[in-house]
C-alpha cells in the first residue's frame, strides 16, 4: 500500500514548492506536472492513476490540483473508490478512506465549484459593466488612430498594397487590416 502525491502548477512561472514541501512527509512518491487542469491531456496524471493499485492512496495538496470541476472530483473519487483506491486532500485532512471524509470531500468540492462559478459570473458581470460605461475591454490596439490615418494615405495616395503599408509601419499585414476595419471607414480601391 502506497501513498502516491500529484502535484500540479498551470505554468511555469508557478512554483511547485510548497505542494512539494506539505506533501513529501505524507507520501511514498511524488509526481509533477506543469499543466493547466483544463488541458485535453494530463500525461503525468494519467499515468499516476494507472498505476494506483488497490489499498493506496492518491494524494494531492488542494482539490483543484487534481479536478477540473466538483463533477470531475466526485466521478474520479467514485472511479477510485471502486478500485480499491482511496484519495486524500492533505491540506484540508479529507481522507475518502472512512465515511466522513468521503461527506466532507463531497460538500467542499460542491462548495469549490458554487465558489468558482459565482466567480465568474462576477467577472462577467463587471466585464459588462465596464463595457456599459464604454470602457475598452482587453488588449489596446496596435495602431493607434494618426497610424491608421497614414496607412491609408499609402494605400490611397501612395498606392502602396496593405502588405507595403504595414511592413513601412512596422506592424503585420493582418494587424492593419483589422486596424482599418476597426475605423470602419472602407478603402478606395
Amino acid at each position: 500500500m502506497k501513498n502516491i502525491a500529484y502535484i500540479r502548477v498551470s505554468t511555469p512561472e508557478q512554483r511547485h514548492d510548497r505542494q512539494i514541501d506539505g506533501l513529501k512527509a505524507l507520501c511514498d512518491e511524488l509526481h509533477i506536472e506543469t499543466i493547466s487542469a483544463a488541458a485535453g491531456k494530463r500525461p503525468v496524471y494519467d499515468e499516476v492513476l494507472k498505476k494506483l493499485k488497490t489499498g493506496d492512496m492518491l494524494v494531492v495538496w488542494d482539490l483543484d490540483r487534481a479536478f477540473r470541476s466538483v463533477v470531475d472530483a466526485l466521478t474520479e473519487a467514485e472511479k477510485l473508490r471502486q478500485r480499491g483506491v482511496h484519495f486524500q486532500i492533505a491540506n484540508l485532512h479529507i481522507d475518502t478512506s472512512t465515511p466522513a471524509g468521503i461527506f466532507v470531500y463531497t460538500m467542499l468540492s460542491a462548495l469549490a465549484e458554487f465558489e468558482r462559478r459565482t466567480l465568474s459570473q462576477r467577472t462577467k458581470e463587471g466585464l459588462e459593466a465596464a463595457r456599459k460605461r464604454g470602457a475598452r475591454i482587453g488588449r489596446p490596439p496596435v495602431m493607434s488612430l494618426s497610424d491608421i490615418g497614414r496607412a491609408r494615405r499609402m494605400i490611397e495616395v501612395e498606392g502602396l498594397t496593405p502588405t507595403g503599408a504595414a511592413k513601412r509601419l512596422g506592424v503585420h499585414r493582418w494587424t492593419l487590416i483589422r486596424s482599418l476595419k476597426r475605423t470602419e471607414t472602407p478603402l478606395l480601391n
